[in-house]
């Protein structure tokens, strides 16, 4: 039985999708984060680092939301596409993509935002840290508007895992009132159109009905 704990964020989101993306058959476990669920000894067990997601797969336990993304690709999607094959240029492309969005998009502008606006009680209030992250993420969210003004997806003409967390990138900053307007329009109609897949609306469905707890 494979088990996906977490739920309410971007980043568990990434996995319930990709779940769905497969057709997997799972057990969500749906925790949120700084609830108290986190701390429990049960769940320190499987991740002394107290974040969420974590994927159990029989004797395997995974955490990272990129990590379990591209596991679920290699080890049930071999079919799907979603994860290029080992030891290929479009796997070293996905690979690049993979660590811009985790690094640049994700921890170094988006989360900067989130520990000083909605964590401020823990990370302190810092406006110019936020305004500063807003703009990084403009800049930085430049270079996939950019290809995805010539091409449909990230490697190309077929929706794949790299694409999925872009996505989950880009509802983020939507939720967090960025504007995707002018040179970032792209990244509007590209949002329009990976939003009806029905593995995304199920995912979304089950991630966000419960709270994050902040």
């Amino acid at each position: 039985m494979i088990v996906i704990w977490g739920g309410a964020t971007s980043r568990t989101l990434r996995a319930h999708w990709m779940a769905r993306e497969l057709d997997l058959d799972y057990q969500p476990r749906l925790i949120g984060s700084r609830t108290g669920e986190t701390q429990s000894v049960e769940f320190r067990i499987l991740n002394p680092k107290e974040k969420i997601p974590v994927l159990v797969d029989g004797d395997l336990v995974l955490t990272e939301s990129v990590a379990i993304v591209t596991y679920l690709g290699d080890h049930y999607g071999s079919q799907a596409g979603l994860v290029p094959a080992w030891k290929t240029v479009e796997r070293a492309k996905y690979n690049e993509w993979m660590s811009f969005i985790q690094m640049e998009l994700d921890a170094h502008t988006l989360y900067i935002i989130r520990k000083h606006r909605d964590l401020k009680n823990l990370y302190g209030d810092a406006p110019a840290a936020i305004d500063t992250a807003i703009t990084g993420f403009n800049k930085q969210v430049q270079v996939a508007a950019d290809l995805l003004s010539t091409q449909p997806y990230l490697l190309g003409d077929t929706f794949s895992a790299a694409d999925l967390v872009l996505m989950t990138c880009l509802d983020w900053a939507h939720a967090y009132g960025i504007e995707l307007a002018g040179s970032l329009l792209s990244l509007q109609e590209y949002r329009s159109r990976i939003a009806p897949r029905e593995a995304y609306q199920r995912a979304m469905n089950l991630n966000f009905s419960i709270s994050s707890g902040a």
